[in-house]
């Protein structure tokens, strides 16, 4: 059965290697970056009906217009997919500029709720769907120099956890943790070398789809792992 998937950070890494792998799949992908080249290259290439928009998920405006532009054209997501997230370069806390940490936060943590904000009142309304938060093992353990990101997932972790407290029967909310993949963030916290010698973002896109679409109310709450 076809699905509809809302999936932000869609232009590039984990976000778009799913994106790929769910319009291969014959599934409509409702996507939002903010690279406009990006955005335009993916919906050249998907067409209709998948739709792709330069949404920015920290900017809880522009997420709100786009929620009511696509409930006004009748579309809610099976699942929503929030991939969008930052990293920056490996250094001590107290050398992050406050610019670069609030950046971080916003997107990572306040992008997450926005997103939850603007689409799952629709969800409740129809009675189903799940809701994927992207984690991380730096969600459920720390290393040094990364504390800003180690931060925004565990915050991921516990936003997730509460909203599975509060959803109806019919919905799910889970994080997943996707391993090691191939992108350019994995690159930025253990080098190009290293992070070469994991699976590509395509690769996991059509392993994980599957997986994915598996999830229903008996996963809320689930703190899940996806590592193939």
């Amino acid at each position: 059965m076809s699905r509809v998937l809302l999936i932000t950070g869609a232009t590039r890494g984990i976000g778009r290697g799913l994106a790929e792998a769910a319009i291969a799949g014959g599934h409509t992908v409702i996507g939002c970056g903010r690279d406009q080249e990006k955005i335009a290259e993916l919906a050249r290439g998907a067409g209709p009906p998948h739709r792709f928009r330069v949404v920015d998920v920290a900017d809880d405006a522009r997420v709100a217009d786009w929620g009511e532009e696509l409930r006004g054209s009748g579309v809610i997501p099976d699942l929503i997919f929030n991939s969008a997230a930052l990293i920056h370069d490996r250094m001590p806390l107290w050398e992050v500029p406050a610019a670069e940490f609030d950046r971080l936060i916003d997107v990572n943590v306040k992008g997450v709720a926005a997103i939850i904000r603007h689409f799952v009142p629709a969800m409740i309304e129809r009675g189903r769907g799940i809701v994927v938060n992207l984690s991380s093992g730096w969600g459920r353990s720390t290393s040094a120099e990364v504390a800003p990101y180690c931060a925004s997932k565990y915050a991921v972790e516990g936003l997730t956890a509460a909203l599975a407290q509060e959803l109806p029967s019919g919905l799910a909310a889970v994080t997943l943790s996707p391993g090691t993949v191939h992108t350019e963030m994995l690159a930025t916290a253990f080098g190009a070398r290293d992070a070469a010698r994991s699976i590509s973002p395509g690769e996991w896109g059509e392993k994980a789809l599957p997986f994915l679409l598996a999830l229903g109310p008996k996963d809320n709450g689930g703190v899940l792992t996806f590592a193939r």
